[in-house]
């Protein structure tokens, strides 16, 4: 199970799959392997906690870290505006976790005032939905591929690809 949650540790989605193809080929169950990968969204948290306190923190005091802030708060209200208005709520959160990362998911949840546990929680839920999305395409991509290292690589190219010809698409 360790060399599974090391995988899901990895930064971006990259090791979701190679970590669910590892789980299954180890017979872990999808419970098993789901909880696993949220363990690994709990240590993401209590690592990344700390330094978005002390980057808010340092962002009060240090003036261009408050015009940073400035400018990155300004843009999240513009964007946040398009997603439904200002106060960014719990479908928000959960979007932007999805879509982008649950580090982005976090920070933008702090920037609209929820605390640790609200505001990981969104983040969380949206990894987590991210998570399943990846892992189903991925063991059923395997179904027909049969081979792990080219199903992990169609994935992390359609990683990389869907989300740029989302973004194509929607600017026609």
């Amino acid at each position: 199970m360790l060399p599974v949650l090391m995988l899901f540790l990895l930064p971006v989605g990259g090791g979701i799959p190679a970590g669910v193809l590892l789980a299954r080929g180890q017979g872990l169950a999808w419970p098993a392997t789901a909880a696993l990968y949220f363990i690994s969204d709990v240590f993401l948290a209590l690592a990344f906690e700390p330094v978005l306190r002390l980057l808010a923190l340092w962002g009060r005091g240090i003036p261009a870290l408050a015009r940073l802030r400035a400018a990155v708060k300004a843009g999240m209200a513009r964007s946040l505006g398009s997603l439904g208005g200002p106060g960014a709520g719990p479908a928000t959160l959960v979007l932007i976790s999805f879509g982008l990362d649950p580090l982005t998911g976090r920070a933008t949840a702090l920037a609209a005032g929820h605390g640790f546990l609200a505001g990981w929680a969104f983040a969380i839920t949206g990894d987590m939905l991210y998570y399943a999305a990846v892992a189903l395409a991925t063991l059923r991509l395997n179904a027909y591929v049969r081979d792990p290292k080219v199903t992990v690589l169609v994935i992390l190219g359609l990683m990389i690809l869907l989300p740029a010809l989302v973004r194509s698409f929607r600017s026609r």
